[in-house]
């Protein structure tokens, strides 16, 4: 299958494991048929992100509008609102920016070239975390969500990095590792263990993004060169 064309024994095995560790936890917990899909979905879309494939925003589309049903069901409704209204059209926004930018050469079956941040990005990106996630909490309380200052730091958290990945930047991983602990902490509070097993998954699968992403922006050192 061309999806997994390139994929080594490590990956094929990460995969597997996750995808049976789900399928168990969701019998386990008996939870609904559209938490184990979401979970799943998720899972390959960010798979394939770590491995610069196209094919995740297949099932990033599938992801982020069943999880921002899932948020609003539970009330979560920053959450909901980040899928829903960003996550869903960034998508189509990204699977258009990645064909833009192909690589023009394979590199590790990776489908597009990626960069890195400057000093003078991570100082404006940290900065903007900052402020915004203090803004939103504001409006979040405002609304009477739940868990304001986790849920407002995770969606601007996640913002900011589908904004870098969209860019082909590699630092998007240390935003997804971060935000992905902050909503293992959000889903405990909310007893949905199944989509703190997803967030589990993806939080292993960033931190593998990370170190596959950087290890192809070194074979790219011109692309470092950027006004960010």
């Amino acid at each position: 299958m061309k999806l997994f064309h390139g994929w080594t024994t490590f990956e094929k095995v990460w995969l597997a494991t996750f995808t049976v560790i789900q399928l168990i936890l969701f019998f386990w917990w008996q939870q609904s048929t559209m938490d184990i899909i979401c979970a799943l979905s998720n899972m390959l879309c960010v798979v394939l992100v770590a491995k610069g494939r196209i094919e995740n925003f297949f099932f990033g589309m599938i992801a982020t509008a069943l999880y921002a049903y899932i948020s609003y069901k539970n009330h979560i409704f920053g959450e909901a609102m980040l899928s829903g209204l960003f996550y869903f059209p960034m998508q189509f926004i990204g699977l258009y920016f990645w064909l833009k930018h192909r690589a023009k050469t394979s590199q590790a079956n990776t489908d597009i070239e990626v960069k890195n941040l400057t000093i003078k990005g991570w100082i404006i990106m940290l900065a903007v975390v900052g402020v915004c996630s203090l803004s939103y909490a504001e409006f979040l309380a405002y609304l009477n969500a739940q868990q304001v200052h986790l849920d407002s730091m995770t969606v601007v958290i996640c913002i900011i990095a589908q904004i870098l990945m969209t860019m082909r930047y590699s630092e998007q991983w240390f935003l997804w590792v971060t935000s992905n602990i902050l909503g293992m902490i959000i889903w405990v509070n909310a007893g949905n263990y199944a989509m703190v097993m997803m967030t589990c998954a993806s939080l292993f699968n960033a931190l593998y993004g990370w170190y596959h992403w950087h290890q192809q922006a070194k074979k790219k050192p011109q692309t470092n060169i950027s006004s960010y």
